[in-house]
């Protein structure tokens, strides 16, 4: 509580958007970034797969989603995860958690298609991952999401019981070993008929949205979305 209070004191005596959260140059426009850093945002808003919502060559389902469909029914990410957009994901990761307003503008927009739903839920932390970080990031954005859409917040449907290993170096069989029995469907009766959105940062293999949407499915879920920050741009070869 006092540090949520002091948290919000900061907020208001030293707004942000004085400066770029990129490079740190200063600007006055009101913005998240200068000119030269906006750049480096790189948004996803050209070909993506229609199931997994990565870039692609071309607007069709990709390889690795007919081969393995994932657990959800359709992901969307309104940025590539490359360059700034990963820069700045992983500042807001690990301390700057007022970039959920940035980020949850964007996701905001990209929401839109899958509504109605009946609630949304975020991919848990572990308790004491939670208090090291300060925060679950996916449950920052979760929240800011339901508050610009005017949506349910479900806590703690899943949760995670289980330290794991970090996850960007493994590959995909790997990363699904690492989670393996990691998570644990805690609020299975609010899940039959729903239609649940569910929110985390990044979409990279799909190994963790799968184990957390597979839970879900296992509930009798009508309907399952996936919505992340960014995804990882799917390449064939």
């Amino acid at each position: 509580m006092i540090k949520e209070i002091f948290k919000n004191l900061f907020k208001e005596l030293f707004p942000q958007n004085f400066t770029c959260d990129l490079c740190g140059k200063e600007i006055f426009e009101g913005d998240n970034f200068c000119p030269e850093c906006k750049k480096r945002i790189i948004k996803n808003d050209q070909a993506t797969c229609p199931v997994c919502g990565r870039k692609t060559a071309i607007d069709e389902i990709c390889l690795e989603c007919k081969a393995d469909p994932p657990k959800f029914d359709r992901a969307v990410s309104p940025l590539i995860y490359q360059d700034g957009s990963a820069q700045i994901i992983a500042r807001f990761k690990n301390g700057e958690g007022y970039l959920k307003e940035y980020f949850c503008d964007l996701m905001q927009q990209s929401a839109q298609e899958f509504l109605p739903v009946d609630f949304v839920i975020c991919v848990p932390m572990t308790k004491k991952a939670e208090r090291k970080r300060g925060y679950n990031q996916a449950e920052l954005l979760a929240k800011g999401l339901c508050k610009r859409l005017n949506l349910q917040f479900e806590r703690e449907v899943v949760l995670k019981i289980k330290e794991t290993e970090e996850q960007k170096s493994l590959s995909k069989q790997k990363r699904l070993e690492n989670l393996k029995g990691c998570f644990r469907l805690h609020k299975k009766a609010i899940c039959k008929d729903k239609t649940i959105l569910v929110v985390d940062d990044v979409l990279t293999t799909g190994a963790t949205s799968d184990a957390v949407c597979r839970l879900l499915k296992n509930a009798k879920a009508k309907r399952i979305y996936f919505i992340s920050i960014a995804s990882v741009e799917y390449k064939a070869y």
